[in-house]
């Protein structure tokens, strides 16, 4: 009987079982679209990356999480380019990845940590109340407003948009429990495909804010560490001068740290640089959880295929 290898890799993270888990399927030229949506449902993380022959890049992927294809996945693309780099498939350096939203640039380097140049950024406020947002996500609208007057909420996007939600305190971002149906429908209404709520104040002293992503829209209820909802989450702070004092530009930092998943028992860290040269670029690491082979019947005679 012939199989599929397919791989479970924990991305943003050294440690297996913990950051962000992405479906990895190296070898999908053989897979019809129907066939990577049934593995990606039967992998059921939040997104798997599929690799094909590409005419413009080094390669191309296709992102799917259970229930629809997307156009971007930043931690499937940093724990597949950690795979390959592990595989002998691809050296450190630079490569071409073709996705649903042209391609981009991948670095990868010595030590294992990839490099992700996400899409030019863009960053447009949205008015939604925070009573109903409030409600929507299980958070108090005061723990809201009280940032509002500074960062107000907007969708961003650098390849997925997101509405940016930022909070007062830990403590509220760790108590959300939201409506997923309300978060959905506030989702359609701005043009999000999710909410990425988030805080300055951080678990631990090296983070820059912690964050927590919400997608029930493309089937994940909770994301654990999400690396294109960190970039635009980077390019809004960036839009916003959020870290400008008093009105004095150029004290963005070289390097924000973005902590999530630890709510959901899936710690994990993003790295993101953003200048005006190379854009908005997202970095990590990612280890191997589970190499293996899946069966998978062919689309047209429920032969078994061969990828």
């Amino acid at each position: 009987m012939q199989t599929c290898r397919t791989l479970l890799v924990d991305a943003f993270t050294d440690e297996p079982l913990a950051g962000n888990a992405a479906g990895v399927v190296p070898d999908a030229d053989d897979l019809t679209a129907d066939q990577m949506q049934a593995i990606a449902r039967e992998l059921s993380v939040s997104e798997t990356a599929f690799f094909v022959e590409s005419e413009d890049a080094d390669r191309r992927v296709r992102f799917f999480t259970p229930t629809t294809e997307i156009d971007l996945c930043g931690h499937a693309t940093v724990a597949s380019h950690v795979h390959l780099l592990e595989d002998d498939r691809i050296e450190p350096g630079t490569h071409a990845l073709e996705t649903n939203v042209g391609v981009l640039d991948i670095d990868v380097e010595t030590d294992g940590t990839v490099w992700m140049t996400q899409d030019d950024p863009e960053v447009e406020p949205v008015d939604v109340e925070y009573e109903r947002l409030g409600a929507a996500l299980g958070i108090d609208p005061a723990a809201l407003r009280d940032v509002g007057e500074d960062l107000p909420l907007a969708v961003s996007s650098t390849g997925l948009p997101i509405l940016v939600v930022p909070v007062n305190f830990l403590e509220h971002i760790g108590g959300a429990d939201p409506d997923m149906e309300a978060v959905v429908e506030i989702g359609e209404e701005v043009g999000a495909l999710g909410v990425y709520a988030f805080t300055f104040d951080a678990i631990e002293a090296d983070s820059t804010l912690h964050g927590r992503m919400f997608a029930p829209a493309v089937g994940i209820p909770e994301d654990p560490v999400t690396g294109t909802a960190s970039g635009s989450v980077a390019a809004y702070l960036d839009a916003y001068t959020a870290f400008d004092n008093e009105g004095e530009s150029g004290n963005f930092p070289d390097e924000l740290r973005l902590e999530q998943g630890h709510f959901v028992d899936r710690p994990g860290y993003v790295r993101v640089r953003v200048d005006n040269e190379s854009g908005v670029r997202v970095g990590g690491r990612a280890t191997t959880a589970l190499d293996g082979s899946l069966v998978v019947p062919d689309a047209a005679d429920d032969d078994i295929i061969e990828c």
